[in-house]
């Protein structure tokens, strides 16, 4: 399922699914590992999901052994897991080798599942957090994906970055890079960064950022919940819903 090859064409849909949308883990320590085994919990506790999407921010300081970490927790779900780079999976401002080492090939990628496509794309400079551009080869790979599949088609997004109007640390050409997807069917478009929830629109598209998924970081907005959105794909739609999970004595 996972990799760059699309079938094209319209992709008949074959029926509703699950599927797990998490951001912003910023795994650093044990405690973190304690945390996402409520995740894994909560996972279990809910509507069995056919994948993940992790969008970025996996890591604190970049380092092989907290991707390594997180890798290794995720993979207890049984289901294929789909990752992206945020600008803490870097350890210096140009050195991002340990994430690539660990998830090859997890930059710009796309994969189809039951008639939608889903594109995900790196959104990252660095380490930096604010003022940001998503770079040219993010945005031609976005645009070469697109070409290939018959515009009816529904379609996800997953980037670190929050795409939707206003959103704080919002990348400066994310109007650039929506205006890809002006004449195809985007249903949603996933993000992160913005440890807070957010729904914006764009077109008949819904652009959201989440609640972080994480014990060792806060939200930007000062709420405390933490947590991870279990969606459902039905009918040509996305609808989701936020799932808590406690940090409560950890």
């Amino acid at each position: 399922m996972a990799g760059r090859s699309a079938r094209g064409g319209q992709g008949k849909d074959t029926g509703k699914f699950n599927f797990l949308v998490v951001n912003d883990i910023h795994y650093i320590n044990a405690k973190c590992a304690t945390f996402l085994g409520r995740v894994l919990q909560k996972v279990k506790e809910g509507a069995p999901p056919e994948f993940c999407l992790l969008a970025g921010d996996l890591s604190h300081h970049g380092t092989e052994e907290e991707f390594r970490s997180v890798k290794e927790i995720f993979s207890q779900m049984g289901i294929p897991v789909f990752v992206l780079p945020g600008n803490h999976d870097y350890k210096t401002q140009n050195d991002r080798a340990a994430y690539d080492k660990v998830f090859p090939g997890r930059s710009n990628y796309y994969f189809d599942y039951k008639g939608w496509f889903f594109v995900g794309f790196d959104s990252t400079e660095g380490l930096r957090a604010a003022k940001t551009k998503i770079h040219d080869p993010a945005t031609h790979f976005i645009g070469e994906a697109l070409r290939k599949i018959d515009k009816t088609r529904p379609v996800v997004a997953f980037t670190h970055f929050p795409l939707g109007e206003t959103v704080t640390n919002r990348p400066l050409n994310a109007d650039a890079v929506l205006e890809l997807f002006k004449d195809h069917n985007l249903q949603t478009a996933f993000g992160g960064h913005f440890h807070s929830f957010t729904e914006r629109s764009f077109q008949h598209a819904t652009l959201v950022t989440n609640r972080c998924c994480s014990f060792s970081q806060p939200n930007h907005d000062g709420t405390t919940e933490k947590g991870f959105f279990l969606c459902e794909a039905s009918d040509g739609k996305i609808t989701r819903a936020f799932v808590e999970v406690s940090t409560a004595g950890i």
